[in-house]
């Protein structure tokens, strides 16, 4: 007796064992690599800190001499206090002082002189703690209309750029980073009008960037709204 269309049972075929173990080890390397990438790093960069620190630390003062292991890490403990105790310094009278006295003698150099004004405009953007890091991810239409890409909201436009820019409304500065590779990327000057804000966070943005548009932000994200409007409430409709 032939089973009707709707009768017919679909029998599904199981994987095998080496699909199982495929998708297994698969699963096992997506769990793994973070976390192993992540140590091997940590790793590396205190064994690096290590080989440039412990030269000029007494030797009484290295544990390997008492215990006889190499403890990695002595390295990055001892530039953290020395770095915190220099910073503390500089914050009052005398390490000013002495810090005007040294950029002084630096400033007579032809050569250093240029060399230690871009470190330092470097180390002071990368990590000074101002109010003026970036705060609001944006959308802006590049490299043509229609076209949208990811960008992060610096500062309004000022002085002569501000001057110069033959536009009616305010304009404000943008950083267009490159994928996968967010510390390149492009510096515009746009009208404000034309970005539109996101809701989701510099981080989230940043890592939509980097991956590509392959790591979304978690969770749903409320349409973008232009600077400056303000999206009424939507409206309730229903029965009575």
């Amino acid at each position: 007796m032939t089973k009707g269309f709707d009768d017919e049972e679909v029998t599904r075929r199981k994987p095998g064992t080496f699909a199982w173990l495929r998708r297994s080890f698969l699963t096992g390397l997506v769990v793994i690599a973070p976390i192993g990438l992540t140590l091997w790093l940590i790793w590396t960069v205190a064994g690096w800190v290590d080989s440039w620190v412990l030269p000029f630390v007494p030797i009484w003062l290295r544990p390997d001499q008492y215990v006889g292991l190499n403890v990695r890490g002595i390295g990055v403990l001892v530039f953290l206090i020395f770095t915190v105790l220099v910073g503390w310094m500089a914050k009052g009278i005398i390490g000013k002082s002495l810090i005007r006295w040294g950029e002084g003698i630096v400033h007579n150099l032809p050569v250093v002189r240029s060399v230690y004004k871009g470190l330092k405009q470097i180390a002071e953007t990368v990590f000074a703690q101002t109010e003026t890091s970036f705060d609001t991810a944006c959308l802006v239409e590049y490299p043509r209309k229609g076209i949208w890409a990811i960008a992060f909201i610096s500062t309004s436009a000022k002085g002569e750029i501000d001057k110069k820019i033959d536009h009616d409304s305010d304009k404000t500065a943008i950083f267009l980073p490159t994928t996968p590779n967010p510390t390149s990327g492009f510096l515009l000057f746009v009208p404000k009008s034309d970005v539109i804000e996101l809701d989701m966070t510099v981080e989230d943005a940043a890592k939509l960037v980097i991956s590509a548009g392959l790591v979304y932000p978690d969770g749903a994200q409320a349409l973008p709204t232009p600077i400056g409007e303000v999206r009424p409430p939507a409206s309730r409709s229903g029965t009575g």
